[in-house]
């Protein structure tokens, strides 16, 4: 199984490991379209006027353009401990064991503007862009990624895709229709049977779900399995109404 996970738009600062390496990160065959997203972004972050009109960054925010211009000298943390807010505190990496972070880093795809999709244990910089960005020299995001993005997982070969991101990243690469995969939605049902969509505790849900995956480290290649490994778990995954959908009850 294959699972996919949006960013963050906050991310923690620092980090031990040595600067970017483009080279090493997962799905390799994306270097050519990171490479030019970097130094897009780099090469934006020198006008600091543009970079925060581009970015729409706030007089508060002003700082992460200098945070993009770093980018590639910059330390490196695992892109999973980069990320916080909602879904990533819920997923709670930091203090997995050493079982459950190496399956992340074997199941767990994180779909970022800048480097496209990176193992959940790739080691990123921190960095400020948003899916919906176009930055000055390359197409708009969603044109730049899509194609090598939606080629790259299909490259995977994996035989069941589950995919957690939001609308606008899964827009950056598109999980191959040849691919088994499910487009999970969050909801909640009341007493009469009614269902309403969640926003804040969709990411929640989004990251205790990809938590309990990681520390159970089940088998799962296809939906059927990922239903019966829910059910046995105390998730409740049903079909959508939507095609290639499952909603995830909470």
């Amino acid at each position: 199984m294959l699972v996919l996970l949006p960013p963050s738009e906050t991310k923690r600062a620092g980090g031990t490991g040595a600067p970017l390496d483009i080279d090493a990160l997962a799905l390799p065959q994306l270097a050519p379209e990171r490479r030019a997203a970097v130094a897009a972004l780099v090469a934006l972050s020198a006008d600091p006027d543009a970079a925060a009109r581009v970015l729409k960054l706030s007089a508060r925010q002003r700082g992460e353009v200098a945070v993009n211009a770093e980018l590639t000298t910059s330390p490196t943390m695992p892109a999973v401990d980069r990320y916080t807010g909602v879904l990533f505190d819920a997923l709670g990496s930091t203090n997995l064991d050493s079982a459950a972070r190496d399956w992340l880093g074997e199941h767990v795809l994180i779909q970022s503007a800048p480097f496209g999709p990176v193992a959940a244990l790739d080691p990123i910089p921190a960095y400020r862009l948003a899916a919906g960005a176009s930055l000055p020299g390359i197409p708009p995001l969603r044109r730049h990624w899509a194609a090598a993005g939606s080629a790259a997982l299909g490259e995977t070969n994996a035989p069941f895709v589950l995919d957690l991101r939001s609308e606008a990243y899964v827009a950056l690469a598109p999980v191959p229709a040849a691919m088994s995969s499910a487009f999970v939605r969050v909801v909640s049902a009341g007493a009469d049977g009614t269902v309403r969509a969640l926003n804040h505790f969709n990411k929640h849900a989004k990251g205790e779900l990809t938590r309990a995956l990681a520390l159970s480290a089940p088998a799962v290649a296809s939906r059927a399995d990922l239903v019966a490994w829910a059910d046995a778990n105390g998730w409740v995954l049903r079909e959508a109404a939507v095609s290639g959908e499952v909603e995830l009850v909470v």
